[in-house]
């Protein structure tokens, strides 16, 4: 219990630290700032749930003592307390019954679930600080968009009273209306990407130092809840809507458009096997998403379309065998 204790109280300590590094405005302190759900599910996962609950209250408490109370609660609302649920549930298992010698059969949380639960987070938080601005769409419109004029006018040093002039922008009220329109679900997205990342680092340290309790997932097999093709269809029937639904909607669908992408690339790696130039396929579907952007809307495409009519089961049937999908 001690060594629980002190792994939390590190943890935590690390966690504030890499996330009050941002104050810094260096910008190492950025990629450092994205790191810090980091300590926190290292600590929960090598460890135990109880060391990741006491490094977020470590972590806000460090916080709140040294900054002040508001950045405490930022801290544990969007790195704290994320951090843990996913960290948590990652190590949920139940016992199935008995292996080979009596040792426990477990079935361990599914990954493709986290991979949703991931994104649902990070759109849940946007759409908390969105709503911050009040119900009205017109009100956050006015108000985001009030604060990037703002913004923008002290980094191009125009005065405050005079119109907002952007290098090489010939339009910039269309410019700051586009920015309105895309930061919220970008910033959803980022989330939920920092949290994955986060809890596949944690997952490969803690495999590495001998301390994964559960085996590490088969990613090419991850699969969606039956649900996941429902609520993004929802969302996308939603987004058309005009005002806040339409918009929270947008959000919703931003996320579970790369959680489908994620599915497509997991669909991309299962259906190559054996195919001769599988390493470029998989090098130009990389390439092209990371450079271009708009081919992951096809990624996620191959990804929905698996979800809706088992592409990897159909080609699996004609190929040699390999660690099966977990449909849940």
């Amino acid at each position: 219990m001690a060594q629980v204790l002190l792994i939390g109280l590190g943890a935590g300590a690390a966690s504030a630290l890499l996330f009050a590094s941002v104050t810094s405005g260096n910008f190492l302190s950025v990629f450092l700032f994205y790191l810090s759900a980091l300590p926190i599910m290292l600590a929960a996962i090598a460890w135990s749930h109880v060391a990741g609950a006491l490094a977020v209250t470590i972590g806000g408490l460090s916080l709140g003592i040294v900054l002040n109370f508001w950045i405490a609660l930022v801290y544990l609302a969007s790195v704290g307390v994320p951090a843990y649920v996913l960290s948590y549930m990652a190590m949920l298992g139940r016992q199935v019954g008995e292996g080979p010698g009596g040792a426990p059969q477990m079935e361990w949380y599914p990954a493709g679930r986290l991979v949703i639960w991931a994104g649902l987070i990070g759109a849940a938080l946007v759409t908390a600080v969105v709503l911050q601005f009040g119900p009205s769409f017109e009100t956050y419109q006015t108000s985001i968009k009030a604060t990037f004029e703002r913004v923008l006018k002290i980094q191009a040093q125009i005065p405050a009273d005079q119109p907002l002039k952007i290098p090489g922008i010939e339009n910039p009220q269309q410019f700051v209306n586009t920015l309105v329109a895309i930061i919220p679900p970008a910033a959803a997205v980022l989330s939920m990407l920092t949290n994955l990342i986060n809890l596949w680092l944690a997952g490969r340290v803690a495999k590495m130092s001998g301390r994964l309790q559960r085996p590490w997932p088969e990613l090419p097999a991850i699969a969606f809840p039956p649900f996941t093709p429902l609520l993004f269809a929802a969302a996308v029937g939603v987004s058309f809507m005009s005002g806040m639904p339409g918009f929270i909607a947008a959000i919703l669908v931003a996320v579970l458009t790369v959680a489908y992408a994620i599915l497509g690339f997991a669909v991309l790696h299962a259906i190559t096997r054996g195919v001769g130039a599988r390493g470029w396929l998989l090098a130009a579907s990389w390439i092209g998403v990371i450079a271009f952007g708009w081919p992951l809307v096809f990624v996620a495409v191959l990804g929905l379309a698996d979800s809706l009519f088992n592409l990897r089961g159909r080609v699996a049937a004609r190929k040699p065998p390999f660690p099966p999908i977990q449909r849940n």
